[in-house]
């Protein structure tokens, strides 16, 4: 019942920003539903995203691309600006949408929902909405006038090429490898369970990614069970190796593989015949299963148990008997992505 009269409100809520123009307003209120329903489907899902919402809200990158993504609604909808705009109307006002927009918006409202079923974080549903809002706005302003096209198509490039999407900066317990760090690491003890994700800067997927692998490693980290990661795109050699393809087409980036005793057990996503990721999702949910991370804690809790027996010489690694479970060992700090 609340949800209900949470989502009708908000349906009216729309209808009177731009009551002239209802077709617009059921695409902007689906997507917002879309992202209600991906996180949790009622209101309290939007109040625990608020914060999140506003901490990479006014960073330059979705500034910007607010900005880019919005660009066309502007202009026909700016009082100064709209009046000189061509329009197929029969009323023939400037400033409010023809028949053909409003269907170019109500396909980009279907194209953002169906993108976003399979999103996972707050930065992904926003990044899907960014990139096809600006595919969106090059048909309407090439069908506006060329001269827009083309001015807003060399806008999108400069862009893509000058802006990044900001990558993950919050905690975190990860070891950063290096090819000759990682097989030391690996090897160095095997009574520790390594999880390895292999990612590269360039790969939206891995940014999407990040926080969700950092809350696991915030979750589990410990004696026994050590978070790590290996940049796919510098280590050419490291991915050869363990033969994880860098091709966009591959689409095997992000991927985790599980180690133990140095030697890997299992990696998501599978990789079929034709070496190309089998679809997985990267959800937490589904690394905690696939993993089974609830069950190598415990057995790592009982390793820590069982070298605190053996003697002050082979347990000197490991945290004082005070300290929380799943905080890191203090002699071995996460490297930091300068250190590189």
């Amino acid at each position: 019942m609340l949800r209900s009269f949470t989502l009708s409100n908000l349906w009216l809520s729309f209808c009177r920003f731009n009551c002239h123009s209802p077709q617009t307003s059921f695409f902007l209120f689906s997507s917002l539903c879309c992202m209600l329903r991906e996180h949790g489907a009622d209101h309290r899902s939007l109040f625990y995203h608020l914060p999140q919402i506003y901490k990479w809200l006014f960073k330059p990158y979705y500034i910007l691309s607010t900005l880019m993504s919005t660009a066309f609604l502007i202009l026909r909808k700016c009082p100064g600006l709209c009046e000189n705009l061509n329009t197929e109307r029969e009323d023939r006002n400037p400033c409010d949408f023809d028949w053909r927009e409003v269907e170019i918006l109500m396909f980009l409202g279907a194209i953002v929902m169906m993108k976003n079923r399979r999103a996972i974080t707050i930065e992904q549903h926003a990044g899907n909405l960014f990139m096809f809002s600006k595919v969106a706005n090059i048909i309407l302003f090439f069908r506006l006038d060329i001269r827009l096209g083309i001015l807003y198509f060399l806008l999108c490039i400069a862009f893509v090429m000058t802006c990044k999407p900001p990558l993950y900066m919050g905690p975190e317990y990860i070891k950063y490898f290096s090819e000759k760090t990682i097989e030391e690491e690996l090897n160095h003890d095997s009574c520790v369970t390594w999880i390895v994700e292999f990612y590269a800067n360039w790969a939206p997927e891995c940014q999407s990614f990040a926080p969700v692998f950092a809350d696991l490693c915030l979750k589990y980290n410990c004696t026994g069970l050590r978070f790590g990661k290996i940049d796919a795109g510098r280590y050419g050699e490291v991915v050869q190796r363990y033969k994880v393809s860098t091709s966009p087409l591959a689409k095997q980036l992000p991927s985790l593989v599980l180690f133990q005793s140095g030697r890997e057990v299992m990696r998501r996503p599978m990789v079929d015949n034709k070496f190309r990721a089998v679809s997985w999702t990267f959800s937490e949910e589904n690394i905690i299963r696939e993993f089974n991370l609830n069950e190598l804690f415990e057995a790592s809790k009982k390793i820590k148990k069982g070298r605190g027996v053996k003697g002050e010489d082979q347990n000197s690694s490991l945290p004082d008997e005070g300290s929380e479970e799943r905080q890191p060992e203090p002699d071995t700090p996460a490297e930091s992505k300068k250190d590189q």
